[in-house]
């Protein structure tokens, strides 16, 4: 990609793709410096039947994805990275039959690094379910 990052067309590619696709991950929003994705309730994300709680993993993904793009939306561009440090504390489980909001924000960039935090929530965002930080390095050379 040349252009300015859109997230908007990035989430049309990414819904359609790899374990982003698998899990069901959706564009919500975005400002400057942040974006926002859903993890709609499914069944086969649960990781106990019994207590219909999403599993922790399909979280970790989508905050890893909301983190990304929030970099690549303050950057203006798409530059590949990987994920060097991503701390999820996990506050409480999601509520069964929720969507997940997951909210990334880009708050300082350099040459080589992203710094990225961000909370998902399912529907109050004063009741948070995890919150993230994450550090990603840039692949490419500058």
């Amino acid at each position: 990609m040349t252009d300015k990052f859109d997230p908007v067309q990035f989430a049309s590619i990414l819904i359609n793709h790899g374990h982003n696709a698998l899990i069901g991950t959706q564009y919500h929003a975005h400002g400057d410096d942040w974006v926002e994705l859903l993890l709609p309730y499914r069944e086969d994300l649960v990781s106990d039947p019994l207590t219909g709680i999403l599993a922790s993993g399909p979280i970790f993904t989508l905050m890893d994805m909301a983190t990304s793009m929030a970099i690549w939306l303050k950057s203006g561009r798409f530059r590949p990275q990987a994920t060097l440090d991503m701390r999820v504390d996990y506050l409480r489980p999601a509520t069964p039959g929720k969507t997940v909001v997951g909210r990334g924000q880009c708050y300082r960039l350099t040459k080589s690094i992203g710094f990225a935090r961000g909370e998902a929530h399912d529907g109050d965002p004063s009741d948070p379910l995890a919150h993230v930080a994450g550090t990603f390095m840039f692949t490419d050379v500058e």
